[in-house]
């Protein structure tokens, strides 16, 4: 180990504990601890694994689930033996939170491998431990390194669940072999309005296989149920595996609670529902959302809030938006005015996303949105679930959207990119000005991925309100497909420390390249030319 590794070491041993004289760190949550009891029958059980979250240059979520009432515990170290780990005292899970706990770990070292185990102390006894769940991710870099992160959405929809005989939800374990800084699920991470069956007619006469839960069998209504949902995919194997060694920063979309949710839903014809109030469903799943989400909580002042922005260094800042949360009853969306009916984003986030954007000192702003922009995404035959509305100029939410991409072009924002799922196909998107109804903007792309593990549907119908093109779509012939087909989406995404260059690809189930796009960074604020050779 260099001196300045060595010195590292200390420094971050010294904030998270007390070290000692002899360069031992007495642990916070005990300066003796008791003897453990390690018989397997009396100890608490991690059958979900761990999960990462939200990572920062000196932070980040660690999140896991007991089986019983017991208080998390959780060690790391920059070594993978362990050999002087830190040991941090977690908070209590209870059936209130479902077992569940998440722990902010602060005051890491940035740009390191950080390895992790986690525990879970049972309350009737503090001498009994679980056996170690370890894990392992990298902090976001202060200086400019090579970083690479990926995107989707859309898990365990359709049906199309946990198949053992094809080896489950195997997309995660491609995506793990690509080794990510992190990755973005887009929304969707369940499909609690989608009964899962233990067997469903796949394309060509195939018989797809599911493990099912109690939970999963029927829609989500109770607490219970939505909390099922997440269980149930963590359940896969190629998921907690994924889940241990590539940190996550989760979005949620409207299968967290049902289908094309908003004030506007009414279920009183859904003979699948004996909770006809959309409100008390909304609040059962963002509960069982925030539980099982390794999202690092936003303040008391709106402590349910999920756009946030993560940065990693001055080459990308990750913006994060919620297209669900804010937005009106869907309707026909022909406005022509804004007003509160128009609102999508609404005006606190827009707002929020304007100063983020006009103060990034990152070259590339990265959202992460939930919905495409110019796809046409019905809600039933007269209403309009995303923003598109079809051709013409902009109306009803679009209204939002243009003084959004207005309000990019004068203030001259450059190298803004939009990531995103939810139409289950890929696709590559260029906007431009010159093609659109609405021309106030800057030309900007849009890459669209998934589905992870659930049917392939699309393409879907541009709308040339901000004249997108299609540079690439892979869709299936007929709706539906399963994952047999093989047309299941990720998106890599990589940005060379040396050019700024950012490079997209589209990858299929197996780690195969579909498409692929080198973007060269704009000359404008946190980039120059030049600047490459600062740092090096």
């Amino acid at each position: 180990m260099s001196d300045q590794d060595k010195k590292t070491r200390r420094q971050f041993m010294r904030s998270s504990g007390i070290l000692l004289a002899a360069g031992v760190v007495a642990p916070r949550f005990a300066q003796s601890a008791p003897a453990f009891i390690t018989l397997d029958s009396a100890r608490p059980k991690l059958e979900q694994g761990i999960q990462i979250g939200d990572v920062q240059c000196h932070g980040a979520m660690i999140w896991s689930r007991s089986d019983r009432p017991a208080r998390m515990l959780v060690e790391y170290d920059l070594s993978p033996d362990f050999a002087r780990p830190v040991k941090v005292r977690g908070p209590y899970a209870l059936a209130t939170s479902d077992f569940t706990a998440r722990l902010d770990l602060r005051q890491l070292p940035s740009d390191r491998e950080i390895f992790v185990r986690v525990q879970f102390q049972d309350l009737s006894n503090d001498r009994v431990v679980s056996e170690p769940v370890s894990g392992r991710f990298v902090t976001a870099p202060r200086r400019r390194r090579d970083i690479r992160f990926l995107w989707s959405g859309d898990t365990a929809g359709q049906g199309w669940g946990i198949n053992p005989e094809f080896g489950g939800m195997k997309i995660y374990e491609a995506m793990r072999q690509e080794q990510p800084d992190f990755f973005i699920h887009c929304g969707d991470n369940i499909y609690a309005d989608g009964p899962i069956a233990e067997y469903q007619l796949a394309e060509n006469g195939q018989m797809w296989h599911n493990l099912v839960t109690e939970e999963v069998s029927k829609v989500a209504e109770t607490l219970d149920e939505f909390r099922g949902r997440y269980k149930y995919n963590l359940l896969d194997e190629n998921v907690r595996r994924f889940n241990a060694e590539v940190p996550q920063i989760w979005q949620w979309d409207d299968h967290e609670v049902v289908n094309n949710w908003s004030d506007a839903k009414d279920l009183s014809n859904d003979v699948r529902y004996t909770e006809k109030n959309v409100p008390t469903l909304i609040a059962h799943g963002s509960r069982a959302f925030l539980e099982y989400a390794p999202m690092r909580p936003h303040d008391s002042s709106e402590p349910e809030r999920v756009y946030r922005k993560l940065s990693y260094g001055d080459l990308l800042d990750v913006i994060v938006i919620d297209m669900r949360s804010y937005r009106a009853g869907n309707s026909a969306n022909n406005q022509s005015e804004p007003g509160p009916e128009t609102a999508f984003l609404g005006q606190e986030q827009i707002a929020w996303i304007k100063h983020q954007l006009e103060h990034s000192k990152a070259v590339w702003k990265v959202i992460a949105s939930d919905m495409p922009i110019g796809l046409v995404v019905r809600d039933g035959a007269d209403k309009f679930e995303n923003l598109a509305n079809g051709d013409g100029p902009a109306l009803g939410r679009e209204l939002e959207m243009a003084g959004l991409l207005r309000y990019i072009k004068r203030k001259r924002i450059k190298n803004v990119v939009w990531f995103t799922a939810d139409v289950h196909y890929c696709a590559a998107h260029h906007y431009d000005p010159n093609r659109a109804q609405f021309q106030d903007f800057l030309p900007f792309w849009e890459f669209v991925s998934g589905p992870l593990n659930a049917g392939s549907f699309g393409p879907n119908t541009l709308d040339n309100t901000f004249g997108p093109r299609v540079d690439f779509q892979m869709a299936p012939d007929s709706p539906n497909q399963s994952p047999f087909a093989g047309l299941q989406f990720y998106g890599q995404v990589d940005i060379d420390a040396y050019s700024a260059e950012m490079t997209v690809t589209l990858k299929d189930i197996d780690g195969k390249a579909v498409y692929s796009k080198t973007l060269e960074p704009e000359q404008g604020r946190g980039w120059h030319k030049g600047w490459e050779r600062h740092d090096r």
